[in-house]
């Protein structure tokens, strides 16, 4: 068995690899994240599509690249992370045989890449996923960071936690096979969130199998505030709704939840007629109060034990996305701007 499998391991450093970073404003952590990427061999081309930064991001770029030419910056007028990657896959994709996602503001381990396509070739995958673990630095996002890590906040969603290897339908994206991402038109541009998800349904759709990959798990830093976090769950729940009725797939138990608890949030004005229209929201948020004091002092107490008012955040946000999008009248157009790009009919 081991002969197999370092010969699995000598194929995959031959194989090419483009890696992308969708960047905004990104300058605090990202020379830091391109020099560790950087030192890995494994990496091809390294491309930062940047959505205009009005910080010192693609001057940090332009400095590392004078020395080492497999780093590119890549201007991206539609300023989404989807067709970010899309425009570097068109433009420095061909001839690629894996396309590599990294966003700017996470943590990665040494080695990031070479374990993915380790285990891309050892496991016969088409695409390899990883685990997130989220990290909180103080005030609310310690909150955040604790709700995000526990069942409370995610409904034991496999990528948010660590876990074994396995097959899967969805994750945080990782590795990508190129001649895959092109046939299948890339990441839609008219999705407002959840364009990763929504490849991955077109993806398994095709038979493509997705892999898990615990060891190459990186660390996520949330939003600082609720009510970033309330938007960024907001366009996650109508993102999900988007993928669900264009492709009719079904609702995991998790997913409708939220949806439930976005119900009984909107029917406490009734509760001016009757006090049981506000049982089902007052049995929620006792719930999460009090499993988020548990998580909290698990998590090391402070704003750790205000995990469940994090939790509360992300439950109602997603699941008023989620029927906003839903509910609306909205004509669903999917452009799936990689298509255009590779027959010449896209932007400039």
């Amino acid at each position: 068995m081991s002969r197999p499998r370092a010969h699995h391991r000598r194929a995959a450093r031959a194989m090419s690899v483009l890696a992308v970073i969708p960047c905004l404003n990104e300058a605090d952590h990202l020379e830091a994240l391109l020099r560790q990427m950087l030192r890995d061999t494994t990496i091809t081309r390294l491309v930062v599509a940047d959505g205009g930064s009005t910080d010192a991001s693609p001057a940090i770029v332009e400095r590392l690249a004078a020395s080492d030419p497999r780093l590119v910056l890549l201007a991206n007028p539609d300023r989404i992370q989807s067709a970010g990657v899309n425009r570097a896959v068109a433009r420095y994709g061909e001839g690629m045989d894996w396309l590599v996602r990294i966003d700017a503001h996470c943590l990665y381990p040494d080695g990031y890449v070479g374990i993915l396509l380790a285990s891309a070739a050892a496991n016969g995958a088409d695409a390899v996923v990883v685990p997130m673990a989220t990290e909180g630095e103080r005030g609310w996002q310690k909150a955040i960071a604790a709700a995000q890590n526990s069942v409370l906040g995610t409904g034991g969603s496999p990528h948010r936690h660590l876990g074994s290897g396995r097959f899967v339908d969805h994750g945080h994206h990782a590795l990508m096979r190129v001649s895959a991402f092109r046939e299948l038109g890339g990441y839609c541009e008219t999705m407002p969130c959840n364009e990763d998800a929504e490849l991955d349904v077109r993806q398994t759709g095709r038979g493509l199998r997705i892999w898990l990959e615990p060891a190459a798990a990186l660390t996520y830093f949330p939003r600082r505030s609720l009510g970033a976090l309330w938007r960024q769950y907001w366009r996650y729940g109508a993102g999900r709704a988007r993928t669900v009725k264009r492709h009719g797939i079904a609702m995991k138990p998790r997913q409708l939840a939220p949806v439930a608890i976005a119900l009984a949030v909107a029917a406490l004005p009734l509760a001016l007629v009757h006090w049981i229209f506000a049982v089902p929201a007052a049995v929620w948020a006792s719930a999460c109060l009090g499993v988020g004091l548990l998580v909290g002092m698990r998590a090391g107490a402070g704003m750790a034990l205000l995990s469940g008012v994090a939790a509360m955040v992300m439950h109602a946000s997603w699941g008023g996305g989620f029927l906003r999008e839903w509910l609306g009248r909205g004509t669903d157009v999917p452009r799936y701007g990689l298509a255009s790009a590779i027959t010449g009919q896209t932007r400039a």
